[in-house]
This record gives structure tokens, C-alpha cells and sequence, in this order.
């Protein structure tokens, strides 16, 4: 039985390969807190993960919006406006976390879960059928995604 939070499947890809990589890192941390909390790691380690996962996510949101930018996405105003909302939102939880006012529980993880499918399912997915509409390059080349899947230096970079 597996006792991930989130379940990546193909069903989750908008199209763009670079965005997908990254959506499955974002799950894979979310996975991650999840277990730690499962398996009571403490409350140190649960918040490390979540910094990582806070962290990583910025640099998301940054790789994407360049892509909208570049691909004069006509939605990117709302689609940043989005990802600036959920940025707040965690930054107040990490403030409360550091005060003692709140702790990572599961209904954190629930609602991080529902927001990270409802984005990828909604928003992403509507960016990536845009770039791909306007020409942008769905996979990478294959000199750089031989060199990705071979090590995954880049994560550090992200």
C-alpha cells in the first residue's frame, strides 16, 4: 500500500516538460512532510521539509512566470496574482509556526494537496496549452534531458 499524500500520474501534465519536472518535486516534498508527520519525525524536521518545499516553490512560480512572460501569456497577471496569494499564505504560516500560534498538520498538507491539483489542473493547465499553441517546445532537447535524468544537480538551482 502506498501512504503518499499525492500520487503524480500523466494525468497531471500540462504539457511542458520543464513545469512537470518541477510539479513532481513540489509533490515529492509534499510526500515527504506528509510521511514525516505520519511517522512523528518531529516537529524540526517537518518544518525543514517545509521550508524546502516553501523554497522550491518560489522558484517555481519564478520558472513559470518567466515562461509566461516570454510566451506573452495574456493571463499572467492573474496566474502570478495566484501564486503571490498561496506565497503570502505560507509565509504567515511560517511566521505562526516560529511564534508557536500553529503547527503543520494534516489539514495543512490536505489544503496544500487541493491547492497544488486545483492550480495544476486549472491554471497550469491552461498555460500549457497556450505555450504550446504559440510554439513553445513541450520537451527538452535531448542532450539536456539526458543530462537531467542523469543527475539531478539542477534541484539545487530551482
Amino acid at each position: 500500500m502506498n501512504d503518499d499524500l499525492f500520487q503524480w500520474s500523466d494525468g497531471f501534465s500540462v504539457g511542458v516538460q520543464e513545469i512537470d519536472e518541477q510539479h513532481k518535486e513540489l509533490v515529492d516534498l509534499l510526500n515527504q512532510l506528509h510521511t514525516a508527520i505520519i511517522e512523528h519525525h518531529g516537529s524540526a524536521t517537518s518544518r525543514r521539509i517545509l521550508d524546502e518545499l516553501a523554497d522550491y516553490t518560489k522558484t517555481h512560480f519564478s520558472v513559470e512566470e518567466s515562461l509566461m512572460r516570454v510566451s506573452n501569456y495574456p493571463d499572467f497577471d492573474i496566474h502570478k496574482q495566484n501564486h503571490e496569494d498561496l506565497i503570502g499564505q505560507v509565509v504567515a504560516l511560517q511566521e505562526k509556526l516560529d511564534t508557536g500560534e500553529a503547527k503543520i498538520t494534516f489539514e495543512l498538507l490536505h489544503f496544500l494537496k487541493k491547492w497544488l491539483t486545483n492550480h495544476i489542473n486549472e491554471a497550469d493547465k491552461r498555460f500549457g496549452a497556450y505555450f504550446a499553441g504559440v510554439g513553445g517546445s513541450a520537451q527538452w532537447a535531448p542532450h539536456v534531458r539526458d543530462s537531467m535524468e542523469k543527475k539531478k544537480w539542477w534541484w539545487k538551482f530551482w
